[in-house]
């Protein structure tokens, strides 16, 4: 009887908690961001620009395509779409309850479990669907009074939709993804709204998604953590890691996960995970995303280390970086000027059984941009990238190497590095199957972080 009361009390408790969040997160804030004409905008890998007259030299890789007036419309519209695009995950209630708690939802402790989501989520779009890949539906639901778009960018975005939308389509039953199944004119916007929906589907609020929170939380368990724990961003890199090697579904055979150990880039490692059945000829058979653990400076982020981060979001293979603000964590996902422009996940919304045909896809796409100063930053971060083969690994690594050795600081947040872990007195994460999650290794590496400096909310 003394255990059923305390279970009651739980319950009850958890109740009050939930809609206590449910008033602090259930809110939309119609706060306006702001994005400066004259400067160009990127997000994650492209470069858009608001200005009618002149090109941008403000390009850390490079620069912008010239603008002319005709084209100024077309890009704010097009960033809009490709932001639209992409997969926000945020705090849901009443979903169904985490196993050894009485919690049904995540509001006030689950922020970088979503923001890893989403990263995660990311890097499957490029696996499955391509950089280039934009929701059809992406402007259904979007309220232009939720930013500070000028009306007379409204009124051009308004008119040119219809014909943006036609030439999309154009352009993608013209174009083809290495990932994606072979497919004809009629077919193509079928089999991307298929891939579009299994991906939302492989991160729902259920302990069967192979990326869901349950999942993450079960993993979470062997290296100390439980339901209701707040989550750095270097401990949400390795459940990340092993969600993917847990994945059972025959399409996520092909992918796997890689986390940077003491911030350095194991090369043989990373080729090892890329070809894992070939000892001879090393012959890429997986596509691998790169997890990178960082620290931005001590207690305060180095303002030195902005360019860099800068750099490594003008990337097209990057999927984003798992940070944020001390006590709150974003998914950022580019930059104008001085600010990162991120998804906040601080926001509850109702669960939604992926299991119905046809579910709801608008509360999986956020509908307004945010922007931070990028002093704010919380200082630990996880970088993430996207390599689809070997030729991608090595561009990656000859191409951040470069940026890395133009930043002003002494020592580089991370370095490539020949050779395996294992040559350096590291001991490699193992592969096979094992009796439980996590290794005793994994375990040490785990727990240190239990102690990060990121608390989050």
């Amino acid at each position: 009887m003394e255990a059923t009361g305390t279970d009651e009390v739980e319950k009850i408790k958890s109740k009050f908690i939930s809609a206590w969040h449910n008033m602090k997160y259930g809110w939309v804030l119609k706060t306006k961001t702001y994005f400066s004409r004259n400067s160009p905008v990127f997000l994650l890998g492209k470069c858009y620009h608001f200005k009618s007259d002149e090109p941008s030299d403000q390009s850390p890789n490079g620069s912008c395509d010239d603008m002319t007036d005709e084209s100024f419309s077309r890009n704010v519209e097009e960033f809009r779409k490709d932001f639209i695009s992409r997969i926000w995950l945020t705090y849901r209630e009443e979903f169904p309850q985490i196993t050894g708690s009485v919690l049904t939802t995540d509001c006030g402790w689950g922020c970088t479990l979503r923001t890893g989501q989403m990263l995660l989520a990311q890097g499957l779009i490029l696996h499955f669907l391509g950089r280039d890949w934009t929701w059809a539906n992406a402007f259904v639901f979007e309220n232009p009074e939720s930013e500070s778009w000028t009306s007379q960018t409204v009124k051009k975005l308004t008119a040119s939709l219809e014909t943006s939308l036609i030439g999309e389509r154009e352009f993608r039953s013209q174009s083809t993804h290495p990932k994606s199944p072979i497919r004809n004119q009629e077919t193509e916007e079928s089999v991307e709204e298929q891939y579009h929906r299994r991906i939302i589907s492989w991160f729902a609020d259920s302990p069967f998604a192979n990326f869901g929170l349950h999942r993450l939380i079960e993993y979470g368990k062997k290296s100390g953590k439980i339901a209701g724990d707040w989550y750095g961003p270097a401990v949400v890199a390795h459940l990340l890691r092993k969600a993917v090697e847990k994945a059972r579904d025959p399409e996520l055979q092909g992918i796997t996960i890689y986390v940077a150990q003491d911030c350095t880039v194991y090369k043989s490692d990373v080729i090892d995970a890329l070809c894992p059945f070939t000892d001879s000829e090393k012959t890429s058979v997986k596509s691998i995303i790169i997890l990178i653990p960082v620290r931005l400076g001590g207690e305060r982020t180095n303002m030195e280390y902005f360019e860099f981060v800068k750099g490594i979001l003008s990337l097209d293979y990057c999927i984003g970086i798992i940070g944020g603000k001390p006590k709150q964590s974003y998914y950022f996902a580019g930059f104008q000027d001085d600010s990162l422009i991120y998804m906040d996940p601080h926001y509850c919304q109702s669960f939604v059984d992926v299991s119905v045909k046809d579910f709801p896809l608008e509360s999986f796409h956020c509908p307004s941009p945010k922007k931070m100063s990028f002093k704010k930053m919380d200082p630990s971060c996880t970088i993430g990238l996207y390599c689809p083969d070997m030729q991608g690994f090595e561009r990656a690594a000859e191409e951040i190497t470069k940026i890395l050795k133009l930043s002003k600081e002494k020592y580089p947040l991370f370095t490539f590095v020949n050779g395996h872990s294992r040559d350096f007195d590291f001991v490699v994460s193992p592969v096979q199957e094992e009796k439980t999650m996590f290794s005793e290794e994994e375990h040490k590496k785990l727990a240190c972080f239990n102690n990060e400096d990121f608390v989050l909310l």
